[in-house]
């Protein structure tokens, strides 16, 4: 695979929802009970990184934000047979780069296991966990 084919965008219309669906149902720890319709909602209300080689799209992930104090970093992936080439961190490289989520005072994201990744671009456990409540779904990861 040529790294050089690969593009990152944030275009909207070029996503492959059925991609995204299949992974986040089939592949992710963390969306199994995702229906299409929540996928479809949460990509409406989110700033979406598609990541394609040539026309095939082979990764994703979301930003929801207000673009102005915070965001939630959910839904990253890289396709299993695209994974172990530098591509997540290169997802990642665009996301924080990204011109609308500039200036942020903080970036939050859940994960069971890519924390070295993420601590690659500053996101560690919470500075003060005392600080922070959450409500979650009985299922949630």
């Amino acid at each position: 695979m040529d790294l050089e084919a690969i593009i990152i965008n944030t275009d909207r219309e070029k996503l492959q929802i059925e991609v995204i669906q299949e992974f986040l149902a089939n592949d992710s720890y963390w969306a199994r009970e995702r229906t299409l319709e929540q996928t479809k909602t949460a990509i409406e209300n989110s700033i979406c990184f598609g990541v394609y080689s040539g026309e095939r799209q082979i990764g994703f992930a979301r930003v929801v934000t207000d673009k102005a104090t915070f965001a939630y970093l959910g839904d990253v992936f890289i396709i299993n047979e695209f994974r172990g080439r530098g591509l997540s961190k290169t997802l990642m490289q665009e996301i924080v780069s990204h011109p609308e989520l500039q200036g942020l005072r903080r970036w939050v994201l859940a994960t069971l296991d890519a924390h070295g990744l993420y601590e690659q671009f500053e996101i560690s456990a919470f500075r003060y966990p005392e600080r922070w409540m959450e409500r979650t779904a009985p299922n949630a990861y």
